[in-house]
């Protein structure tokens, strides 16, 4: 017996009956041999880590464009959290915490430069609209390995795909948008905990909000400081989830309306805000632009910036979306003044 083959019974033996367990997969969708050390999942979670998209979130923004501080989320710092919050949720319910995290570690390839901004701006140039959920399945299964992609698991893209609720549904949400595994649904709920929590934390920071403008309901709630808020809400859904016995995610009603009543807060006073807003506004300027030259100049998109992992028969707007959607902030802005900004006359 393998030491994969081994993990794979022990987890029949300690995980929840509900739990995903990784010899059960629905598979990939390309067949390949079976690892020896590690199951599906942990090879998809390996996958991941490895892969350029997940390098590249650490040049991405969060919420605050190009920060001066240091301590300022990124997109790769957010994943991350994702992934703390939603590992700690999994292991104490007893379901598949590699699962867990190698969705959590995917959940974001596919988001933009510049935050939701350069998502917004994509989502008006491009036909038929842009998701960062969707570029983020396209990453794995398409554009990775120069176009081999990474064959992950059912489960996985599964997860990746219907993590995001926007202003949605924080909990539930029609069989389309949840994810078929416990594990993915965890990962959902603990994407907004995460973002909510520690954008509110760099909100405060930046001095757009105060402490004491954060609403009641969910200071009554969750707590006053960030290490609360988190531990309150992971214990909540624990404990909430349980009581169902694991019939589906769950949290207290009042729990729940607090978080949604703090998802309102952050929208109105942070990721809507003006003043938060004005760089980004120069940043969607600068993603048309780049669009807009692309498009005007073809063959030399072709044969210089064309994304390897797309097939050269694609039509433009596929290739210059995936090359757009996959630059960092310091790329977009340095790709920028080199197209557009007059240089020193060299002979």
């Amino acid at each position: 017996m393998s030491i994969r083959q081994q993990l794979e019974r022990q987890e029949h033996e300690i995980l929840a009956p509900q739990a995903q367990k990784s010899d059960e997969s629905r598979g990939r969708p390309r067949p390949q041999p079976e690892d020896d050390l590690r199951t599906c999942y942990q090879h998809d979670r390996d996958r991941i880590l490895h892969c350029k998209a997940f390098r590249r979130l650490a040049g991405k923004t969060q919420v605050f464009l190009a920060p001066e501080g240091d301590h300022y989320r990124t997109r790769i710092t957010h994943t991350l959290e994702v992934a703390q919050i939603a590992r700690t949720i999994t292991r104490a319910l007893r379901l598949n915490e590699t699962l867990t995290e190698a969705i959590s570690l995917g959940h974001d390839l596919g988001h933009t430069p510049f935050g939701h901004a350069g998502e917004t701006i994509l989502a008006r140039l491009i036909p038929g609209g842009f998701h960062h959920v969707r570029q983020s399945l396209r990453v794995v299964d398409v554009l990775e390995r120069d176009g081999a992609g990474l064959n992950l698991t059912h489960e996985v893209r599964d997860g990746i795909l219907k993590h995001s609720k926007g202003k949605g549904p924080i909990l539930g949400g029609g069989g389309g948008e949840r994810a078929q595994t416990l594990e993915g649904q965890i990962v959902r709920l603990a994407d907004i905990m995460g973002y909510l929590n520690h954008d509110l934390d760099d909100a405060i920071r930046a001095h757009v909000v105060r402490d004491d403008e954060v609403p009641e309901t969910a200071k009554r709630a969750f707590g006053a400081t960030h290490r609360e808020r988190i531990a309150t809400m992971v214990t909540d859904v624990v404990a909430a989830t349980a009581a169902t016995g694991l019939a589906e995610i769950a949290m207290r009603p009042d729990r729940l309306e607090a978080l949604r009543d703090l998802r309102a807060f952050m929208y109105e006073r942070v990721y809507e805000n003006p003043e938060v807003h004005g760089e980004l506004e120069k940043a969607e300027k600068v993603l048309t632009d780049l669009w807009e030259h692309f498009h005007g100049h073809e063959d030399e998109f072709r044969a210089t910036y064309w994304p390897k992992g797309v097939p050269a028969g694609e039509p433009l707007w596929r290739g210059v979306t995936d090359f757009i959607a996959g630059m960092t902030d310091r790329y977009v802005l340095r790709l920028y003044e080199e197209l557009f900004l007059p240089h020193p006359w060299q002979r």
